[in-house]
């Protein structure tokens, strides 16, 4: 199975985050597991796309459409490669932000073998004149081209490979209907648990040959936000700590050194959360406050704050999403050590 990243992107087929260096991209690569036993977690998703796969191999037809939706950091890219795999193809690997073009789809899809995959990050931000090229291929496995213009324009028909097309997004909300109901296959990835995030842990771990004892790996799962991606990055950060103030090993009093150094405390949250519910606290007396004023109060961008911080706060009950805007609950202002306007505290 070959990997190709069909796009201008800085490293690795995607544009780094800031945080983020090329040397942590390739340990997070080097961890990707290459199978659906390696594939930890998401047990409904993986029993059902061992059917789907297994079928499509008995029929020896490529694998219907499958569209991966959830929370960031969950595994989608590492599910698309990890199906390559089981089905044996090579992977074609972009996102929606890379496919400015019209004629860019064309070249990716004319260039796929059969029964390829095509995967496309971020697919919810396809340019829409992009998104119509995908109809016919998805459908017919061909492609509609127009030349020329007014009366002189003319439409030629090119067939393609039969290939899969998986897409992954955070926002399944934003896929246009047409685009949406041309997936077989949805899956919606699920938050992991703290003994999911442990074993998730434990086999980074060995592969990196990190001493760690299970005290230390429950303890970075319980602060990961319920995100391998999470996991793994506090997992090199502990280490890093663990090999200077603990001789290597990660314990449990080790990682909690280590995580409360990073500023991230027992339920997970970071810097950017605790200023954001305080933001809405003080601010605003618990709010409602709209996205755009919350995200020029704590200089982050309005879609990080609803992608990457929000469904977390929401899940563990310290955030409400109202029609006004974002509103503290009671749990934030008790975490925080806050007292909620009309309650008095208690001696």
């Amino acid at each position: 199975m070959a990997i190709s990243f069909e796009s201008d992107m800085e490293y690795g087929g995607r544009v780094l985050m800031p945080q983020e260096s090329q040397e942590d991209t390739y340990v997070e690569n080097k961890l990707r597991p290459r199978s659906l036993n390696e594939y930890l977690g998401q047990e409904k998703i993986k029993e059902n796309l061992s059917v789907f796969i297994d079928a499509a191999r008995l029929r020896s037809e490529p694998l219907d459409h499958v569209l991966l939706y959830g929370p960031p950091g969950l595994g989608k890219t590492t599910l698309a490669g990890v199906i390559a795999n089981e089905m044996g193809v090579n992977i074609r690997v972009t996102s929606g932000p890379a496919i400015e073009k019209a004629g860019d789809l064309a070249t990716l899809l004319s260039k796929l073998e059969e029964n390829d995959i095509l995967f496309i990050d971020e697919i919810h931000r396809l340019n829409r004149s992009v998104e119509e090229i995908l109809y016919p291929a998805m459908e017919d496995y061909v492609l509609d081209i127009i030349t020329g213009k007014g009366m002189g324009a003319s439409s030629i028909r090119i067939p393609l490979q039969h290939f899969t097309l998986i897409g992954a997004t955070t926002r399944a909300g934003q896929l246009t209907s047409p685009l949406r109901d041309r997936f077989g296959v949805m899956l919606r990835l699920e938050l992991y648990t703290d003994t999911e995030l442990m074993q998730i842990i434990k086999r980074s771990a060995a592969i990196l040959a990190i001493p760690i004892d299970d005290g230390g790996a429950l303890e970075i799962a319980r602060r990961s936000r319920g995100t391998p991606r999470i996991a793994n990055r506090l997992l090199r950060r502990v280490r890093d700590f663990a090999q200077v103030r603990a001789a290597g090993i990660i314990t449990k009093a080790a990682a909690d050194d280590a995580l409360k150094a990073l500023e991230i405390d027992a339920l997970g949250l970071d810097s950017v959360d605790r200023r954001m519910l305080s933001s809405i606290i003080t601010g605003f007396g618990g709010g409602p406050v709209g996205l755009e004023t919350l995200a020029a109060m704590i200089g982050e961008e309005a879609v990080t704050l609803e992608d990457v911080y929000e469904p977390y706060l929401m899940q563990i009950g310290f955030l409400n999403r109202t029609p006004r805007g974002r509103c503290a609950t009671a749990a934030a202002y008790k975490h925080l050590g806050l007292t909620m306007p009309g309650q008095q505290t208690l001696d």
